[in-house]
């Protein structure tokens, strides 16, 4: 019989429960085994995107799939993978990314939304700034010649 690691299903139910959207990203040489394990777990129905391959694409092909089924912008996501490269790759759409070294437990989960939370102050800062300066009310001004 497949298993998760030990908190991961608790992690899965509890944010099902609060209504936030999971989905999986995977690379596997045998994606349907993966998807035979997740049916025998009981949690195919907990995914609103399923993006498994048994081809060799990248991670970030996966999260334009994602994000094209679900609407969910990038900078909305949390993602975690036991790959530095995909962490990078991903990372660079504006995901915020956790490498994890031995599956995600409640300490890594913890850790993903304490940089998800800081990822998203910085971006609402960035905004309030990008408002200040180019309102109408603003001095500033962009594209002119001195």
């Amino acid at each position: 019989m497949p298993s998760l690691y030990p908190h991961a299903k608790g992690i899965l139910h509890a944010l099902k429960e609060k209504g936030i959207g999971i989905s999986i990203a995977s690379r596997s040489p045998t994606a349907d085994i993966a998807n035979a394990f997740l049916e025998k777990l009981s949690l195919n129905s907990m995914f609103a995107a399923k993006e498994i391959y048994s081809s060799w694409s990248h991670k970030t092909e996966h999260f334009q799939r994602i994000h094209s089924r679900t609407g969910v912008p990038f900078s909305l996501m949390l993602f975690f993978d036991d790959e530095d490269r995909n962490i990078q790759a991903v990372s660079k759409m504006g995901v915020t990314s956790i490498l994890v070294d031995y599956g995600v437990n409640l300490g890594e989960f913890r850790k993903g939304l304490v940089k998800f939370s800081e990822n998203a102050d910085t971006t609402e800062k960035n905004k309030k700034r990008w408002r200040t300066k180019f309102s109408k009310g603003s001095s500033a001004q962009v594209g002119r010649e001195t």
